[in-house]
């Protein structure tokens, strides 16, 4: 049974950090694509970035990059989202999730697995 369980979330000042962490069990997850969405009240669940954990490449929404850092530890079974120069508009629930597909996958359909979400809260 797959469980992927998010952690890290809080209450941050516009500008500061957040690490999240996304801890996965219940299979070997080396063919898997390691994606992190995120999503705002009142609107859809956004692609924020994915990591191929074979091989450690990331592909993130191109809104996001410089600012967002996706990274995985194989000895934990672990994947992180580190977040920099938070915004308010950040705001929202973020979720890891867990495909198979090929490529880059980046639609919500793409991803089997889910976690249950943690909140991230930027204040201005």
């Amino acid at each position: 049974q797959v469980q992927l369980v998010e952690s890290g979330g809080g209450l941050v000042q516009t500008g500061g950090s957040l690490r999240l962490s996304c801890a996965a069990s219940g299979r070997t997850f080396s063919s898997y694509r390691m994606g992190w969405f995120r999503q705002a009240p009142g609107k859809e669940r956004e692609f924020v970035g994915a990591i191929r954990w074979s091989s450690g490449t990331t592909y993130y929404a191109d809104s996001l990059k410089g600012r967002f850092t996706i990274s995985r530890d194989n000895a934990k079974n672990t994947v992180y989202l580190q977040m920099n120069s938070l915004k308010p508009e950040d705001t929202a629930v973020y979720y890891c999730a867990a495909s198979l597909r090929v490529g880059v996958p980046k639609e919500t359909y793409d991803y089997a697995y889910w976690g249950q979400g943690t909140q991230v809260t930027i204040s201005s």
